[in-house]
């Protein structure tokens, strides 16, 4: 019997950091600008983490992929022969293709944020009086899109148990037996 410690470890880990980082800003970093000491300086702080942030993340989501990739190779007689395994890997790769969209669009307004360094503003996705326009359009998107990211990479660490339920011997036997015609019941 072959192992997949790689890959599970790639989808696990990267899942963890992609879900706890974008948890963590939009839980601290993002108040957290609000108690520097200038409306420009909160801008500037939340601009440098997010910063920061953004090569990590990256890092994360592409272990995750590229171990999710990794065990659907490895899972895919038995996402064939088992009952209910293939929705659940197609509701995984559902749920990673929406928080991928939801985290490049997010990345994408965070660049029109931070493209103006110190812009003024009242937390990290609070625009100012003082913001500019295009800015504080992209920060009002942004405190909608900052809990989007967890909740679907939330989300998506709920099917990975669940996943890990369905590859228990005793599941993939009912999982095999229920397609055959007189052994499910």
């Amino acid at each position: 019997m072959s192992t997949n410690t790689l890959s599970r470890s790639l989808h696990d880990v990267g899942l963890a950091a992609w879900f706890g980082g974008t948890l963590a800003n939009a839980t601290a970093l993002n108040p957290a600008a609000a108690q520097a000491d200038s409306a420009s300086a909160t801008g500037a702080v939340a601009n440098v983490g997010w910063d920061r942030w953004t090569p990590v993340n990256a890092a994360a989501i592409a272990a995750h992929v590229v171990g999710s990739v990794g065990m659907l190779g490895s899972d895919v007689g038995r996402l064939t022969v088992q009952t209910g395994a293939g929705r659940t890997a197609l509701l995984k790769t559902g749920l990673t293709v929406a928080a991928l969209g939801v985290t490049a669009y997010s990345r994408a307004l965070g660049k029109r944020v931070s493209a103006q360094t110190e812009v003024p503003a009242e937390s990290g996705t609070e625009p100012s009086t003082g913001t500019p326009s295009d800015v504080a359009a992209a920060q009002r998107q942004l405190r909608l899109l900052q809990w989007a990211v967890p909740a679907l990479t939330g989300a998506l660490v709920v099917v990975s148990a669940r996943a890990g339920e369905e590859q228990r011997p005793a599941n993939i036997l009912d999982g095999i037996t229920s397609r055959i015609p007189g052994l499910s019941g």
